[in-house]
């Protein structure tokens, strides 16, 4: 039985690019969805996939993850694991759909929740802004804050998987991932031409995909007006063997096969060291 993926808002589930990938749980925020409601349809989903898995981005409102918190203490349920996540809106979405290509495959709920980290190392996510003078996620120099306010001026901005800030001039060049990608992004404000015209042939993705954009984009890269996009790994096969050639271990706790440092579920700590990261020469087409 597949791990059920969590999301915590409609905006964060992209349309599935087949018909085999299943639906996200969306966990609506607090004023979206009450109580009573959200608690019965997590024991549904518990009492259908038996565990289930949520990206918890590390922005979101502190009510939206109080209730979280309050799902699982209502519920008793060590079966709920609450994964937080750093990368940018649109990023997390990205990540909430190859969790959701991988609860297909002979992964158990610890392990999906440990991928989480892992993959997102994988994910190069960044956004074209007008202006950085908000911008508190990615430093900011003193130099670069000061040309936000000259008219005309756009800035290319990495936030993972290492994070850089450019002026969008004809020569820029933002690194790019050196395995075969897509190119997912979005645009609220402005158009998307640059990503298509000047991203895209520099890293040279295997597709390019606009999306709606993320509610928190804005907030999250500090301006109205944003081209967000992430660079991710689509073949769920290559992200399988990315998984399954980390160590695993046995929860010492909930006796759950996990990778990582600590159990997803019930945050029991693992004794060896962290898996490191695979290398990504073992991407391949």
């Amino acid at each position: 039985m597949p791990t059920a993926i969590g999301a915590t808002g409609e905006d964060l589930v992209l349309p599935a690019t087949d018909r085999q990938t299943p639906a996200a749980v969306v966990l609506g925020h607090p004023e979206q969805q009450p109580l009573d409601r959200q608690l019965a349809d997590v024991t549904a989903v518990l009492d259908h996939y038996g565990h289930l898995v949520v990206v918890v981005p590390s922005w979101l409102p502190a009510p939206a993850r109080q209730r979280l918190h309050t799902v699982r203490s209502i519920l008793e349920s060590d079966r709920i694991a609450l994964v937080e996540s750093d990368l940018p809106p649109l990023a997390v979405a990205v990540l909430v759909q190859q969790l959701r290509q991988l609860s297909l495959y002979d992964l158990g709920p610890g392990v999906l929740g440990g991928a989480v980290r892992l993959l997102s190392h994988y994910v190069h996510a960044g956004a074209l802004l007008g202006s950085v003078a908000r911008l508190d996620r990615v430093e900011v120099d003193v130099r670069s804050h000061l040309k936000s306010y000259v008219p005309g001026r756009q800035f290319a901005v990495l936030a993972n998987p290492s994070p850089l800030l450019l002026e969008a001039d004809g020569n820029v060049r933002l690194p790019g991932p050196d395995f075969s990608t897509h190119l997912t992004f979005g645009a609220r404000g402005t158009g998307g031409e640059w990503v298509r015209e000047r991203l895209a042939p520099q890293w040279r993705p295997q597709l390019v995909r606009e999306v709606a954009l993320p509610e928190w984009s804005g907030r999250w890269w500090g301006t109205g007006k944003v081209v967000e996009f992430a660079a991710h790994i689509p073949d769920v096969g290559v992200l399988y063997q990315l998984v399954a050639s980390v160590r695993r271990e046995n929860c010492g706790w909930c006796g759950l096969e996990l990778i990582g440092d600590r159990c997803p579920f019930c945050a029991a700590p693992v004794g060896p060291p962290a898996p490191s990261v695979p290398s990504v020469t073992t991407v391949s087409e």
